[in-house]
């Protein structure tokens, strides 16, 4: 808690040497936060001299990796943002300040356990790109490939877990201050991330990750992914294709090079549901520092994917809702849409559908019959956010990943071609996939699926069949032995009925026979009343030797 507080107390100077306040919203806060956060932050008015967005690059920069992730998926959000702050943002996709080629070496030497000649015929210690947890230096292999070696950051993992203490102590305590807080379940959230954060860590994942996304679109034009060089990819260090291409972002070289857009756009939409849907495994990093464009055939231009570290997957069950929820808002069945979301638990079971899809209309049917450039997302997201408020709608980390990658593919299609329509083209993929899901072709895909634990079983049939029979033999046995034993006790039952006034009358005559006898009798039984004996006597008859 000490060392959150410290970090907390960073952030906040941070704040003030950046004169971040300008994007506080001051109106929503109590007066007297408002008033001390007014009188401590003009205390960073003389470092006021770059606009806004510069100073906001450098205060997430000068934070740490997690903000800058944070900034990365900011700037791809132009919509929501000034066109100076977007700019400013989107430099820290590849341009965070670099450490020295000299430490990335000797990371490299440490790793690979040889000399760096030994391991490359040529190696560059100015680094190619720098970011947030690693950095990229060129070199070229021995037996003649022109290669990139990626390099975690040194002593990045002990500021990533300051900064994970941070963001467990803040959504602590938004959980705590609001419903809203607890609604959006920030401590999930954080957890969530920290699983996420950490496996980029680790470029042996991020390795296996690149070698699995290249086998799913082995045979495709849509997506190309580089090769990666196990014999030189540690947990440090990932050795892999140079590529060639351009910067998606870079919009002005992709029209020089007579790149169709709109193509370009719709193929970004197609890779994105292919992942989701048909491979279960996606890209969850997609900002445009990790996305290049092979422009060989302008007409039909290809997507180049690196940085694999960050990958999501669905099971059947979220994909089937979440297909089920998309075709529903294209078709513009808000009802269903409603129905959905009740019957999944995300609202509560007594919630009204009702209510619930006209307020769900009023946000989403302005969305319909417009092109993206007309579109205020921020605003549909606003507007989805005060409906979650009311219907007590919960946020579910397990699609978290799922719902920024989203918002990265929109603001790459934003800026690719504007007038793109992301449902007119991706319904048609979704309906195509419902339809395989309950199809022919999906009975037989699963058939072949388990054809293979199907054959693995079948030279142990026999015995399970000499088991099954042994049982049923012993389970007749038995049966027959519990009815058996039921019946006996049947008769003894019976007996027992047949007996009953017997065995009551004895009882009555040993009972009178100790009420009439004198106790003192009892010694000197030539003195006993001779009808208190005969009652005994009768008694003792009656229960033990009348059979």
């Amino acid at each position: 808690m000490l060392t959150s507080f410290f970090r907390l107390l960073r952030i906040l100077c941070t704040v003030i040497r950046f004169r971040l306040d300008v994007f506080i919203p001051f109106a929503l806060l109590p007066w007297y936060i408002r008033y001390t956060l007014g009188l401590v932050c003009s205390i960073g008015r003389e470092r006021a001299s770059k606009n806004k967005g510069e100073r906001l690059r450098l205060a997430l920069e000068s934070l740490g990796p997690i903000f800058v992730k944070f900034g990365q998926i900011l700037s791809t959000r132009r919509d929501l943002l000034d066109d100076d702050i977007a700019d400013e943002l989107a430099k820290l996709q590849d341009k965070v300040p670099a450490f020295s080629g000299d430490v990335a070496q000797a990371i490299i030497e440490r790793d690979l356990k040889a000399p760096i000649n030994e391991l490359f015929a040529e190696f560059s210690t100015i680094p190619l790109a720098s970011a947030s947890i690693a950095q990229v230096h060129t070199a070229k292999l021995h037996s003649g490939e022109d290669v990139v070696i990626k390099v975690i950051r040194p002593k990045i993992e002990k500021t990533i877990s300051k900064d994970i203490g941070l963001l467990y102590t803040l959504a602590h305590l938004v959980a705590n201050m609001s419903d809203d807080g607890r609604r959006l379940r920030p401590v999930e959230v954080v957890t969530d991330y920290e699983y996420t954060i950490l496996d980029e860590l680790d470029l042996a994942k991020e390795a296996a990750n690149t070698g699995l996304l290249q086998r799913n679109f082995m045979d495709s034009d849509l997506l190309y992914v580089p090769q990666v060089y196990w014999d030189y990819s540690h947990r440090n260090v990932m050795v892999m294709e140079r590529i060639s291409g351009i910067p998606v972002a870079d919009i002005t070289a992709l029209n020089k090079a007579n790149v169709d857009m709109k193509c370009l756009a719709e193929r970004g939409v197609e890779i994105f549901f292919t992942q989701v849907f048909s491979h279960s495994f996606f890209h969850a990093d997609m900002h445009p520092g990790n996305i290049f464009v092979d422009a060989s055939n302008p007409q039909k231009p290809k997507y180049i994917a690196i940085d694999c570290a960050i990958m999501g997957s669905l099971d059947d069950a979220d994909k089937s809702y979440l297909a089920r929820n998309l075709l529903a808002f294209f078709q513009r069945d808000y009802r269903l849409v409603a129905k959905l979301h009740v019957e999944s638990g995300w609202v509560p079971k007594g919630t009204p559908v009702h209510a619930f899809e006209s307020a769900i209309r009023s946000v989403c049917e302005p969305m319909f019959a417009k092109p993206l450039k007309d579109i205020s997302f921020g605003q549909v997201l606003i507007g989805l956010f005060q409906t979650a408020r009311r219907f007590n709608m919960e946020v579910q980390p397990q699609l978290v990943l799922l719902e920024k990658t989203l918002l990265n593919i929109e603001g790459l299609g934003r800026q690719l071609y504007p007038d793109l329509d992301l449902w007119v083209t991706a319904k048609p993929f979704l309906e195509r996939w419902m339809r395989e899901q309950v199809g022919p072709k999906r009975v037989i895909e699963e058939v072949r699926k388990q054809a293979p634990q199907w054959a693995g079983q079948l030279p142990q049939i026999p015995n399970l069949i000499f088991t099954a029979l042994s049982q049923m033999s012993h389970q007749e046995e038995r049966m027959q032995a519990q009815t058996h034993a039921i019946n006996e006790l049947g008769k003894e039952l019976k007996k027992g009925r047949h007996n009953l006034p017997f065995r009551l009358l004895g009882l009555f005559s040993l009972a009178a026979a100790w009420v009439v006898t004198d106790p003192a009798s009892l010694n000197h039984i030539k003195d006993a009343d001779l009808t208190s004996l005969g009652l005994f006597l009768t008694g003792v008859y009656l229960l033990v030797l009348k059979p």
